[in-house]
């Protein structure tokens, strides 16, 4: 629900921090996202309140980290671990395992383009430093395809519109 809701890779997900949750801005902060860069992405309302469930039943009081190994508190989320949660979850729902983990990258990013959210938004959400980089997450779904409805359709409602 994290790496969805907020668009963050794996490692980002596992490598949260309970200061990191901004609720007062409802922002998460990425700390040394991939290339080493920090950046803000948005939170939901929704999975604040998980996360504060999560954090009430979950938290070890001396960890520094909002997902902690369960071995070693001190240590963050293994990758793998948090994988493999995924996977079991894909079993449960009786879903198929098309994409992996980092699906729930590419459908946070599709899913604010088909809301109308702006390419250069989702590229700074994504901390994508190209452009080039963000468009390889978007997959436009055939629904909102055909949504879509030419511009000439545009042209001639204004023409009849027009005419005396």
């Amino acid at each position: 629900m994290t790496l969805y809701g907020a668009g963050l890779r794996l490692n980002e997900g596992c490598h949260l921090r309970p200061t990191d949750i901004e609720s007062s801005r409802m922002m998460i902060r990425v700390h040394q996202g991939k290339g080493a860069k920090d950046r803000y992405t948005i939170l939901s309302a929704w999975l604040l309140e998980e996360l504060r469930g999560y954090w009430r039943a979950c938290h070890h009081a001396s960890s520094p980290w909002l997902f902690h190994s369960s071995r070693d508190p001190q240590r963050p989320l293994c990758d793998h671990v948090a994988q493999n949660v995924f996977y079991a979850a894909l079993q449960r729902a009786g879903l198929p395992n098309r994409g992996g983990i980092h699906s729930l990258r590419h459908s946070f990013a599709t899913h604010l383009l088909e809301s109308g959210v702006e390419i250069m938004v989702l590229k700074k959400l994504l901390g994508h430093g190209s452009l080039k980089t963000t468009c390889g997450y978007l997959h436009v779904s055939e629904e909102r395809i055909a949504q879509v409805r030419s511009p000439l359709d545009g042209l001639a409602l204004d023409a009849a519109s027009a005419r005396p």
